[in-house]
């Protein structure tokens, strides 16, 4: 199966991906941002080779789509021609704000740098699965507490000062704490995770490890560390001994190791950390001013993570002409606009374009496909949907949840469950509850009037609702089984 055809590969730049609308590339700068000029080259590419639409993914990548195996050559070409370098090999992903706030714990790039180069020494890359990622995080005020991964490293105040919590498998809420460790320690114990993850094939991730393997990566900092990262037995799955004699005992959960090793089962969850560690804020939205050392940054939205090329040209032109000097990709489908003059012109702009400005926009939480007619998978005209929700059903829409509208069963644009998600197949759209679109829908209607369904949803929660009680709290009251009457209903 060729590059062009294979679903869930992850499609850079040389590796285009068959979607239902054409192949599609998705881009991240090694630079982490993008010239006004480079991001204006990129959109008249678009415009030149593709479908003319422009995304931004709720992980913070830039993609193309509606490309052919001829277009795809030749905006790679262009790509080139722009001075852009892509990144490649296993993803290490670092917040919009890496290096420039002045909130930040810690600045995460050289770490990531070491790891990623890591990675690259120890041949991992052809090893690993598409997927599989890498974050590290230092904090700050756009924090990537929600973004998941298979290795989590996140800055952490401790008394011993600033070290890095190690996690595996999931967002910050999630994922399975390891240990709190210094940077050269955090480095080992992610290659060794990764090595771990390679040895049981391309489709593992660390979500795969046994509670023996997790043992071992919490132990790790607890020993000198070897000159060379140790191999991993095929047979066991663990990490053997090396040429010096190192190895990793295996231990049972919650077992230590000296004073300094951390039971897989401790350390950092959703920002808490042993040794008086500080508790990590909400994730707050990429949308709105943040404040850097001299200057700000202004984050604006793509609505759904799409907008057309040519007004994403007019934006960045408007940007450019009032100081911009760089565009940084943010993770949850937005653009941060740095070296600005004067940020409210270019708010208003944006807001006059269809961009999202404001973090109470209710289409920052919902997550939609191109859908039908953009894409021949689709079976619902998702962003239509989506429109009519975000302006009938506002109060249903808070930060509490997410609500996913699929074309079809793919679920493209959110692959993880939401409280609640319209899918279109053969019977029309669907609704999932607490779930994925490869769900089995509890209920249908026909697809052009979905939204009336949602509205039904709306107006139970608004009159149920109890005083200060979240959206997603109160449909988790009402109920599966009394949503889906609703939705069928109205």
């Amino acid at each position: 199966m060729n590059a062009f055809s294979r679903r869930g590969a992850c499609p850079a730049l040389s590796a285009p991906m068959q979607t239902g609308d054409g192949l599609l590339v998705r881009l991240n700068p090694v630079a982490g941002g993008l010239a006004p000029k480079s991001l204006i080259g990129l959109c008249e590419s678009a415009l030149r080779h593709g479908n003319g639409i422009m995304e931004v993914t709720a992980r913070g990548s830039l993609q193309i789509r509606g490309l052919t195996a001829e277009s795809a050559r030749l905006l790679a070409a262009e790509v080139d021609a722009l001075g852009i370098a892509v990144r490649t090999g296993v993803p290490v992903e670092l917040g919009p704000l890496a290096g420039i706030d002045p909130q930040e714990i810690a600045d995460p790039r050289p770490l990531a740098e070491r790891i990623r180069a890591a990675i690259e020494e120890a041949g991992l890359t052809p090893r690993l699965g598409p997927k599989v990622s890498v974050v590290v995080d230092g904090g700050g005020q756009l924090a990537m507490d929600a973004v998941t991964a298979d290795v989590r490293l996140s800055a952490a105040r401790t008394v011993a000062g600033i070290q890095w919590s190690v996690s595996v498998a999931g967002d910050a809420l999630s994922a399975k704490p390891l240990a709190t460790v210094d940077a050269d320690a955090a480095r080992d114990i992610a290659v060794a995770a990764l090595r771990m993850v390679a040895e049981k094939g391309r489709d593992a991730h660390t979500r795969d490890l046994n509670e023996r393997q997790l043992s071992s990566l919490a132990s790790w900092h607890s020993v000198p560390p070897p000159s060379v990262l140790p191999d991993i037995s095929p047979a066991r799955g663990e990490i053997s001994s090396s040429a010096d004699g190192f190895f990793l005992a295996s231990l049972a959960i919650g077992e230590s190791r000296g004073d300094r090793a951390i039971s897989p089962l401790a350390g950092e969850m959703s920002g808490r950390t042993e040794g008086g560690a500080q508790e990590r804020q909400p994730t707050r939205s990429p949308v709105g001013l943040f404040d850097l050392a001299d200057t700000h940054a202004l984050g604006i939205g793509l609505p759904f993570g799409s907008m057309p090329a040519q007004d994403l040209i007019e934006l960045v032109g408007q940007a450019a002409n009032l100081g911009a000097t760089e565009i940084r990709l943010a993770a949850g489908r937005s653009l941060l606009f740095l070296g600005l003059s004067a940020p409210a012109p270019l708010q208003a702009d944006a807001a006059a374009l269809g961009f999202v400005t404001a973090a109470s926009d209710p289409r920052i939480r919902i997550a939609a496909c191109p859908g039908m007619p953009a894409c021949a998978s689709g079976r619902i005209a998702t962003r239509a949907i989506a429109e009519t929700i975000a302006g009938e059903s506002t109060d249903l829409l808070d930060a509490s949840l997410t609500l996913h509208i699929s074309g079809c069963a793919k679920g493209c644009a959110h692959p993880g469950p939401a409280a609640l998600t319209l899918v279109g197949d053969e019977n029309g759209a669907g609704l999932v509850v607490d779930g994925t679109a490869k769900a089995l829908p509890a209920e249908y209607r026909p697809g052009y009037d979905a939204a009336r369904g949602v509205a039904g949803i709306a107006a139970a929660v608004r009159h149920a609702r109890h005083p200060g009680e979240t959206a997603a709290a109160c449909l988790a009251r009402l109920g599966a089984a009394g949503l889906a009457e609703l939705y069928r209903r109205n």
